[in-house]
């Protein structure tokens, strides 16, 4: 069937509430014509009984989207442009297709002291399961795809479950296309900037005075990649951070510093590297290297993925379009 022809659905909203209406609808409709833009789909609605006219993917899209809000709003009518969002990402990827709510219900779920955390959509599901299974993992792909923040998550529920013994966040010191001279202060204070998204998804799933007991008792250890140099690390889960600013030799030597009872998660993007010119990124490197490793898995992630505003998925986009058109400026990023 055509995606291209217009179509027009009808679907009932059961059972009748007033509030869960609301709640759906948001103050002003303003939750329904986010919904609108984003699938460019009209949608009228009396009462409970909703219209949705448009091409047919997005009328698709769109009444599912609604369906599953309508069945947000029973268990809390908190409903937020937030969640509507990431909603909208996952019914919009293209992968959750042929998947039916019973496959999303067996998603993997990560427990922190300040609630679980649960994947959206299949691909960051499958992550997520990867690096439960594995004992090496890539997570590869465009910013805002949720890779750090749910490799921090995953060591934060083995961490709770006893599985391993420590946490380490390492990630290579290297300027992000700006030049920012001395730093003063000690050297905690000198690498903090560069390992500031890390601590933000310690202290969201474990609270800040107990993410700094931790560090205090060095159970979590965030450190920059030079410093990994010469250790071989047991029993702990450790995650490099922002990985395609490794040089080749940087990543063969935090890959060989795995000990017994550990796991590592790499994560980075290949497209947005910030090593001198002419210097190869260590990450595009190890991914043609051990592409093919058995018990190695990389999961990679694309401008679908995304869980950010919106416009981050356009950006991502518009990117990856220019890069195709312009191959020689694009590429240092191989």
């Amino acid at each position: 069937m055509n995606s291209s022809v217009t179509t027009i659905r009808q679907l009932q909203l059961e059972p009748q509430n007033p509030q869960r209406l609301n709640a759906l609808c948001g103050p002003f409709h303003q939750h329904l014509k986010q919904i609108e833009q984003r699938l460019d789909v009209h949608i009228h609605h009396r009462g409970y009984h909703f219209h949705v006219h448009g091409q047919l993917n997005a009328v698709t899209h769109a009444e599912r989207l609604l369906l599953k809000l309508y069945d947000e709003t029973a268990l809390s009518q908190d409903i937020s442009p937030e969640m509507i969002h990431l909603m909208l990402q996952t019914s919009q990827a293209p992968v959750l297709e042929h998947n039916t709510s019973n496959e999303q219900d067996k998603f993997p779920v990560l427990f922190s002291r300040k609630g679980s955390i649960r994947p959206r959509g299949v691909n960051q599901a499958r992550y997520v399961s990867n690096i439960l299974k594995h004992d090496i993992s890539f997570g590869v792909g465009p910013a805002g795809t949720g890779k750090t923040y749910l490799a921090v998550a995953a060591a934060v529920d083995q961490l709770e479950k006893d599985v391993i013994k420590r946490i380490l966040l390492v990630r290579p010191a290297v300027e992000a296309g700006e030049k920012l001279g001395f730093l003063p202060g000690d050297l905690s204070e000198k690498i903090d900037p560069y390992l500031r998204p890390l601590y933000d998804a310690l202290y969201e799933m474990l609270g800040f005075e107990r993410v700094a007991k931790m560090i205090e008792k060095q159970i979590i250890e965030v450190a920059p990649l030079a410093y990994m140099r010469g250790r071989t690390l047991n029993n702990a889960f450790v995650i490099l951070d922002e990985a395609q600013n490794t040089t080749p030799e940087q990543m063969k030597m935090f890959l060989t510093r795995l000990g017994f009872g550990s796991r590592a998660v790499i994560t980075g993007d290949i497209t947005q590297v910030d090593l001198p010119r002419g210097h190869e990124s260590g990450l595009a490197h190890c991914l043609r290297v051990l592409g093919d490793v058995d018990g190695i898995h990389i999961t990679r992630f694309n401008s679908q993925d995304v869980v950010r505003h919106h416009l981050v998925q356009r950006i991502v986009e518009a990117y990856e379009a220019w890069d195709k058109d312009h191959p020689v400026v694009s590429k240092r990023y191989d």
